[in-house]
């Protein structure tokens, strides 16, 4: 896993996430593989669920395909292989919000080695043009709209603290919310079930992934919330993504969707 942190517009150091460091890596690789005339037209771009969406913007600008998958870069890796073995398409960069990222096809985890070559490339390319990472990724924002995201644990032990999990993933599954924070819930995925339900149309369509105990809910404006046992402790997760296209509302819209959130949660007996 790699770390980058960079002075912010008031001069004062800054750790940026997992997410805003993999969209900077992914604008660097495109703009410059565009600007040489290297950019493969069936260039894919991979990334988790629980991943910001302005990963797949900035890869879609360049009309480049975008394949989510289940948290953890093992699916990432499996979809390397999946593609170099069809040709259908090639490779161009992996990450995850959890601060894992992925050049080269040639290795089929987090690379922190490759990331941080990227990472100094980057930050000396946007130097040489008088820029700060940090106003580097404004301009991102300038042109994709405001992402901040945040993640939330609630530590349950024991057989109350499973049962408890239990709880409140079966109260959202069963009971979706319609609205949050003043926005339409459009889109509710269950991938237990497989099945993504579109709220405005009523119509279900499956999902292409390995069943996963994951709920995510996207609002009318693109931002989601996510709930997500861990598998490895005796805890469950909640992801949030919040986009707007000013800065001051996407924060004061990520605290109330989180607090709304959180505060159904704690409802949950």
């Amino acid at each position: 896993r790699v770390g980058v942190a960079t002075r912010d517009a008031d001069g004062e150091w800054t750790v940026l996430t997992g997410n805003q460091t993999g969209a900077l890596l992914l604008d660097y690789i495109l703009s410059q593989k565009a600007a040489q005339g290297t950019l493969p037209e069936n260039g894919f771009v991979a990334k988790t669920i629980v991943t910001s969406e302005l990963g797949a913007l900035i890869a879609r600008h360049y009309d480049l395909h975008v394949e989510n998958t289940l948290t953890g870069f093992k699916f990432i890796g499996e979809k390397i292989k999946q593609y170099n073995a069809s040709g259908q398409y090639e490779y161009l960069f992996g990450y995850e919000e959890s601060y894992g990222y992925l050049i080269g096809d040639f290795c089929r985890d987090k690379d922190a080695v490759q990331a941080c070559l990227l990472a100094a490339e980057m930050a000396a390319y946007h130097k040489k043009e008088g820029r700060t990472l940090y106003e580097a990724l404004q301009s991102i924002y300038e042109q994709f709209g405001y992402f901040e995201e945040s993640l939330r644990s609630l530590t349950l032990k024991g057989k109350d603290g499973v049962a408890q999990i239990g709880r409140i993933m079966d109260t959202f599954r069963e009971n979706p919310p319609k609205q949050v924070a003043g926005e339409q819930v459009v889109l509710f995925e269950d991938y237990d079930a497989s099945i993504a339900h579109d709220l405005k149309t009523h119509q279900p369509s499956p999902i292409n992934l390995p069943k996963s105990n994951v709920l995510k809910f996207t609002l009318s404006d693109g931002s989601w919330f996510c709930l997500r046992p861990s598998g490895t402790e005796p805890k469950i997760k909640f992801y949030f993504s919040v986009t707007s296209p000013d800065a001051a509302e996407t924060t004061r819209k990520r605290q109330q969707i989180e607090d709304e959130v959180m505060q159904e949660v704690e409802q949950i007996q």
